[in-house]
């Protein structure tokens, strides 16, 4: 986290560079500056980054060209001394640049068009909730083509069947593959629990996966869908209804809880009790509230918090609680709802909705990179990346080699045989083969055992995973000299992280780890460490009138203060607490109210309660420096400040720094 922080203040938020510097257009760009070392920074170098961290409209604290001179000459000689210790070679520092490369990509990798059609597609869908029954009839991903027809083929007849009239439940009830549908009978893990006949209650965008989510809200209110396939097999879904989001809800109920199978009478007590805890709350307009969660309310974990729920959206509940939250404004209450566990009364405390599609889009695009629907953007950027890099298979070399794949590749044992031309070329990249010897690595590395393929449709499902990978890691190499601006966003990240693990190394674990360094530090700089004029404080807080009297009998008496708390104990006197410690001005202000004169006990009443404060001042202490151990946090920050100006002193020396005052002044007359 520390790294992190200290990267996103060294590297710009901003994904992009602008595409015009002020001084990219300059003729001064490749005259060298200054040489740092045996390094020659032009122009364009030092104005790029100048630019960037200086003259930007959100830069709060803008530099001159002077005043940023000396940090950046500081900086690149803390690079320069990196590299020089080869920090940049190690496989930590590797393994976490290529981490940060891999995120940076993204948005090179993407196409933006796709992008925005799927953010504009998931805000419109983000404005409805959406609840839906579903009938699944699962079919393997890889299945057969026959088993997957059969499947498409039931999942027809039964939509046949519901639309001529037949109850949608009962057939989820009968057929659906998802076991949500059928009741679940009690067992030693588990009570029994009703089925919800193929009710998935409400959703909105990404509760759902994406082909379904898109077939949901592709049907109309009441209809059902043609089958729509998923990795889980084929869904008819009906829709019972459409309805405006409301986002994040905030809601408490009174909840009674029924247990599943309960008697008719039981079921008749509890829904009368619902009732009239119901009618009371609407007789006094909702004012008892706190006080009929304490007494009713079997959910104990929300009686502390009147009933109070964690904000949910309309997924995470049961869709007869979200009916009730519809149907209520802020501040209602809805009469008793039943589900499967029992009656609720439910008040709506807030709900968010959805905000505008400035502010919703960030937040949308983040989770459709993570989300299936990305593959879109990818199909459109891999196709784009064939034509730019000239993709070109060899069809017959690959027909070849296809041929001779067997059964062995379904249980992950295939071999390729003898005959196998492993140089032949399948495809090229720009005129570069990529031989069958690849993908026959690719297939050892990625097969897996498979149930429902022919062993030629598994290896053509390998062969467009290997060239997708493949040409999308091709561009991906190309992406520093395809795109300047990611090359100095990535160098600015490897600079970053190198000048991190330095400093860590130089400066910030030096200065912890030194212990004898640092307590000479703090000897040579301990009128820097002082503490002010302090009080050593017993003060006693008594809550209840009562313990007063109590307390002050036990002071006069000669009580030690020490002793205070056992005496206390002693004598059964509660509500009482006692603290005691050094005090500074401001730090307390009970003690600030109290004459700072070892003896004095001074009485102080709330002004707002029953309790009173007595502040009792045994100790006065003058000015006097603060140990070590209590100013640790301020010695160890100076002394890495000291080690980093000595450190960057020596640097100064070992890289020498000359300045073509010609040019700077060249510079410095740009920015005026």
């Amino acid at each position: 986290m520390k790294k992190f922080n200290f990267l996103k203040m060294f590297v710009l938020a901003s994904m992009m560079m602008p595409a015009i510097m002020a001084c990219a257009q300059s003729k001064l760009d490749k005259q060298v500056m200054m040489t740092i070392g045996d390094q020659d920074i032009t122009v364009k170098e030092f104005c790029d980054v100048y630019y960037k961290n200086n003259l930007k409209s959100d830069v709060i604290e803008k530099k001159t060209v002077d005043e940023y001179l000396d940090l950046f000459t500081t900086f690149r000689m803390k690079v320069m001394e990196a590299e020089r210790l080869k920090l940049d070679t190690s496989a930590k520092f590797q393994k976490e640049l290529a981490g940060y490369r891999k995120q940076l990509a993204k948005p090179f990798m993407s196409s933006d068009d796709i992008t925005d059609e799927l953010v504009e597609e998931a805000y419109q869908r983000k404005l409805k909730d959406i609840r839906a029954s579903h009938i699944l009839i699962r079919c393997d991903k890889n299945a057969l083509p026959s088993d997957t027809l059969r499947a498409y083929n039931k999942a027809m007849d039964l939509r046949k069947r519901a639309l001529k009239g037949e109850d949608f439940g009962d057939l989820a009830v009968r057929y659906s593959d998802d076991p949500s549908a059928k009741d679940t009978p009690a067992s030693e893990q588990a009570p029994a629990r009703p089925g919800n006949k193929g009710d998935l209650g409400y959703f909105t965008v990404f509760d759902m996966v994406y082909p379904f989510e898109t077939g949901a809200y592709n049907t109309k209110e009441g209809d059902i869908s043609m089958p729509v396939r998923s990795d889980f097999g084929y869904h008819i879904i009906k829709v019972q209804s459409v309805t405006d989001a409301m986002g994040n809800i905030q809601a408490a109920h009174i909840f009674l809880q029924l247990p599943y199978g309960a008697s008719e009478e039981d079921e008749a007590a509890m829904k009368q009790k619902a009732n009239n805890i119901y009618n009371e709350l609407k007789a006094k307009d909702g004012k008892n509230w706190s006080e009929m969660v304490k007494q009713h309310s079997d959910d104990r974990g929300t009686v502390g918090r009147d009933g109070a729920l964690s904000s949910f959206t309309v997924s995470r509940i049961v869709p007869e609680f979200i009916e009730a939250c519809k149907s209520l404004e802020i501040g209602e209450i809805a009469k008793p709802v039943r589900t499967m566990y029992g009656y609720h009364i439910i008040k709506l405390l807030g709900k968010t909705g959805v905000g505008t599609f400035e502010k919703e889009s960030k937040g949308l695009s983040e989770r459709i990179e993570k989300d299936m629907r990305s593959k879109k953007s990818e199909e459109v950027v891999l196709k784009q990346v064939r034509n730019e890099y000239k993709f070109k298979q060899n069809d017959k070399n690959l027909e070849a080699f296809m041929a001779t794949i067997d059964s062995t590749i379904l249980r992950k044992a295939y071999e390729p045989s003898d005959k196998v031309d492993m140089n032949a070329t399948l495809f090229t990249l720009e005129g570069k083969p990529t031989k069958v010897s690849d993908f026959v690595s690719y297939i050892k590395k990625n097969m897996t055992p498979q149930k429902y393929v022919t062993p030629a449709t598994y290896a053509s499902q390998l062969y467009e995973a290997f060239s997708n990978e493949t040409t999308m890691d091709y561009a991906d190499a190309h992406l520093e000299e395809k795109y300047p601006e990611f090359k100095a966003l990535v160098q600015e990240y490897k600079d970053g992280i190198l000048l991190f693990d330095l400093m860590d190394k130089e400066v910030w674990d030096k200065a912890v780890k030194d212990t004898v360094g640092l307590a000479e530090f703090h000897e040579r700089n301990a009128s820097k460490y002082m503490w002010e004029d302090r009080v050593l404080a017993s003060i006693i807080t008594v809550s209840k009138p009562e313990s007063l009297p109590k307390v002050k009998a036990l002071l006069d008496s000669g009580v030690e203060l020490d002793s205070l708390r056992t005496a206390l104990q002693r004598d059964s006197i509660t509500h009482t607490f006692v603290r005691k410690g050094y005090y500074q001005r401001g730090d307390n202000q009970f003690v600030d109210q109290t004459e700072w004169k070892v003896g004095v006990r001074n009485e102080i009443p709330s002004t707002v309660d029953q309790s009173t404060t007595i502040v009792c001042i045994r100790e006065v202490r003058k000015p006097e420096p603060k140990t070590l151990r209590e100013a640790r946090g301020l010695v160890t920050s100076d002394y890495q400040v000291e080690l980093e100006q000595k450190w960057v002193q020596s640097l100064k020396e070992r890289y020498p720094v000359k300045i073509n005052e010609k040019v700077l002044d060249k510079v410095r007359k740009l920015y005026k």
